[in-house]
């Protein structure tokens, strides 16, 4: 869930720190030039939502554990460094008095970097909503458009968590926080909603970070389930369903529907990391390969959130795993041609 730490952390710390217990490393050979380590930023970046731009560089939003939504630039999805914030307190959205901006996606639409984001105040489940802003370059600065709907006038309670998909050359946004999965078609911009449309439910009320993906015929939906903020007491978990159909029906590697809540785990937890959830985009390597942003919580020092990656691997019956289960420690980086 988007929900805003006690941590402040300074801005010297956004540097990659090593990681020496292997204990749990399915893949724990000692780290070379060719290998990376978990946590791949070593501060709280929750709920991270990443664009590959035209000259190759990955730039990354994150919930406002940093004040105004922190951007991260990589050219390899490993080595990160701070790039600013989206918002200054002049240009902050302010649709939700003392709210926090929490769960960013990015998309680049029409021409322009289209970032939405949810608003919300701790258990401010029906004055909460989803806002909009566009930049012209991926670092900002982002121009608020305002809300695009609140949790009262959706009919939806705890409505965060905004994520972006076209469609058949329509714009949807999924929507959605324990209190079922969501999606509405917007504008031809998608800077509104088209008008008179309808909601149309998805999954139900076990999941919140709803991020979809096409691969060979299905459409996979990724998802967190579990609590996310409770320190090494987190259960939050990565969990997956799929469907033929761009709404669904979505089922588990049973059969289970989640509209009823079936699910099929995909990074679970070890004793280094725990309430791993709440994926990016997935972004393909030059080689093929599949990889995967999300955060999770350090046992050892849980101060935040910090940023995870791991590569998605693709069973026999094409359902996404990680290796072992769980995060990673230590494995091989992926494959990027420095620009």
């Amino acid at each position: 869930m988007k929900r805003q730490t006690l941590f402040i952390f300074f801005l010297f710390t956004f540097v990659l720190t090593g990681c020496s217990d292997n204990a749990d490393a399915d893949n724990g050979e000692k780290t070379g030039e060719s290998k990376y380590q978990n946590p791949v930023v070593n501060t709280s970046l929750p709920d991270p939502t990443v664009i590959r731009v035209a000259d190759g560089t990955f730039y990354l939003y994150a919930t406002e554990d940093i004040r105004n939504t922190p951007v991260m630039q990589s050219a390899n999805l490993v080595d990160w460094t701070y790039a600013g914030t989206a918002f200054t307190n002049a240009t902050r959205p302010g649709f939700e008095p003392n709210g926090g901006l929490w769960a960013p996606d990015i998309n680049y639409i029409n021409g322009k970097y289209v970032l939405y984001y949810s608003m919300s105040v701790w258990g401010g489940e029906w004055t909460c909503g989803i806002g909009v802003a566009v930049a012209d370059k991926p670092e900002g600065p982002f121009a608020d458009k305002g809300a695009l709907f609140r949790s009262n006038e959706m009919d939806v309670q705890n409505s965060i968590d905004p994520f972006y998909r076209e469609e058949n050359g329509k714009k949807y946004l999924f929507w959605g926080s324990f209190r079922g999965i969501y999606a509405i078609e917007l504008s031809d911009d998608g800077l509104a909603l088209k008008p008179d449309a309808g909601k149309t439910k998805i999954a139900g009320t076990a999941f919140e970070g709803v991020y979809i993906h096409k691969r060979n015929g299905y459409y996979y939906l990724f998802a967190s389930v579990g609590s996310c903020c409770e320190g090494i007491n987190s259960s939050y978990q990565l969990v997956a369903g799929r469907s033929e159909n761009f709404f669904g029906p979505y089922v588990d590697k049973t059969g289970k529907d989640m509209m009823n809540n079936g699910y099929t785990v995909v990074i679970g937890s070890n004793s280094r990391f725990v309430g791993n959830g709440h994926c990016s985009e997935i972004v393909q390597d030059e080689a093929g390969n599949d990889w995967i942003l999300y955060h999770g919580i350090e046992t050892k020092k849980p101060g935040g959130r910090v940023l995870m990656l791991d590569r998605i691997r693709w069973d026999e019956q094409n359902w996404p795993y990680v290796e072992g289960g769980n995060p990673s420690l230590s494995a091989d980086k992926p494959i990027f041609t420095q620009h």
